[in-house]
């Protein structure tokens, strides 16, 4: 197997190189569509509580209908084509908004579809993508690399909302998802210059699909501290999926802030996701993985509740305060268990660890948003964030009350 060489090598390595570009520049579109595809639905097409829930859910669906199946393709086949054409289809799908904005077609069925597209092509590209990393930098490098590519991703987030935003406010929000249409096109493009080896399984190895998806499970539910981390995963994405209905109805409704200001807000609260991504390696250097894992979750469980306390005025300044302490936790938290996890699982498992781990993580999302729309529409914005901070510090606890992880 072609991995690249340790430390320095990583960034000498030009397919490690063309990864890191690709990835930065989706990201970076992605987190320009966290603002704008929501906007489309509230600025646009007017949309209620509950018409945003169904957009939160529709696009998190495919977690919940096709996370495990994706698994087992992803370990049958190579990776990499599978990260190109997810990147295709997430730019096409994301294409045809603007152009039904210049037909004067835009619907909110048109925009349920499109979200259905990008959650589909995200379930495999995250999948295949974090199976892939192994391939191409080998296990010993993975907190390595999974810090390094954390950093991008939470680069993006830090300025990509702001950049998000204000394009919201100069140019609307369909014509605003024309940036990251484009930069899945980029990704794709830059993908297919990545070189690593790969090995499909032979058809005559493959068993049934059913036989090869509860073998993955099993893996998950059998081990102590993964079938914890599932469970915290499921409840912060349930709760999550609260949250992010409530957001943007709460922030330019409640609290009467612009788009552009909204963008920025958000890229406040990534500042702490950056500052845990950057620590993250330091942290399990000084005190252990485990430890590094324990004291990431209690920042992340304690912290998101300071964000719910913003109010118009100086109080504006407690949601971004929140988010980028709790994000720092969960930046510490997630590249550790992340690395753990790819670090303990055989090769051959890898596709199917990380499909059950997403499956149990996110198929709680879709469920999280149509609930966060019920919640929305009955007790208004500002008790439903609430109600989804309060959610994510208990998500916490499963992981929080294992004591063995100390040990790690």
């Amino acid at each position: 197997m072609r991995t690249v060489d340790s430390g320095t090598g990583m960034w000498r390595d030009r397919s490690f190189r063309l990864f890191l570009g690709a990835d930065a520049i989706s990201q970076f579109g992605t987190q320009i569509t966290v603002v704008a595809l929501p906007l489309v639905a509230v600025l646009t097409l007017d949309a209620s509580f509950f018409q945003v829930g169904v957009l939160t859910a529709a696009e998190l669906a495919a977690f919940l209908f096709i996370g495990l199946p994706a698994g087992v393709w992803v370990d049958r086949l190579r990776r990499r084509p599978i990260l190109i054409w997810s990147d295709l289809l997430r730019g096409v799908a994301l294409l045809s908004v603007p152009l039904a904005v210049v037909l004067d077609a835009l619907t909110l069925p048109h925009l349920y579809a499109v979200a259905l597209l990008m959650g589909l092509g995200t379930v495999f590209f995250d999948v295949a993508h974090m199976s892939f990393l192994p391939s191409l930098v080998g296990r010993d490098d993975l907190l390595k690399g999974n810090g390094t590519l954390e950093t991008l991703r939470n680069t993006a987030v830090l300025s990509g909302p702001a950049l998000g935003g204000w394009l919201v406010h100069a140019v609307t929000a369909p014509i605003a998802l024309l940036a990251d249409a484009i930069s899945y096109l980029v990704s794709a493009l830059l993908l297919g210059g990545v070189r690593a080896e790969e090995t499909a399984t032979p058809a005559v190895e493959r068993r049934r699909l059913r036989e090869e998806i509860a073998e993955g499970v099993r893996y998950v539910v059998g081990h102590p501290l993964l079938r914890r981390i599932a469970v915290l995963g499921a409840l912060t994405m349930l709760s999550n999926g609260i949250w992010a209905v409530a957001q943007p109805i709460f922030m330019v409704k409640v609290l009467h802030v612009n788009p552009a200001i909204y963008g920025l807000l958000l890229s406040g609260g990534a500042v702490g996701s950056l500052a845990g991504a950057v620590l993250a390696p330091r942290v399990a250097a000084r005190f252990g993985a485990g430890r590094a894992m324990y004291g990431g979750a209690a920042v992340a469980a304690l912290a998101i509740l300071i964000a719910p306390l913003a109010a118009e005025g100086r109080l504006l300044v407690l949601f971004p305060l929140g988010c980028a302490l709790s994000g720092m936790g969960a930046g510490v938290f997630g590249i550790n268990q992340l690395s753990y996890r790819q670090r303990i699982t055989p090769e051959h498992l890898l596709g199917r660890m990380n499909a059950s781990m997403r499956f149990l993580m996110w198929g709680a999302a879709p469920i999280g948003g149509l609930l966060g729309g019920v919640l929305g529409e009955w007790s208004g914005a500002h008790a439903t964030i609430w109600i989804g901070a309060a959610g994510i510090t208990l998500a916490h606890l499963p992981v929080l009350t294992y004591r063995r992880i100390l040990s790690l």
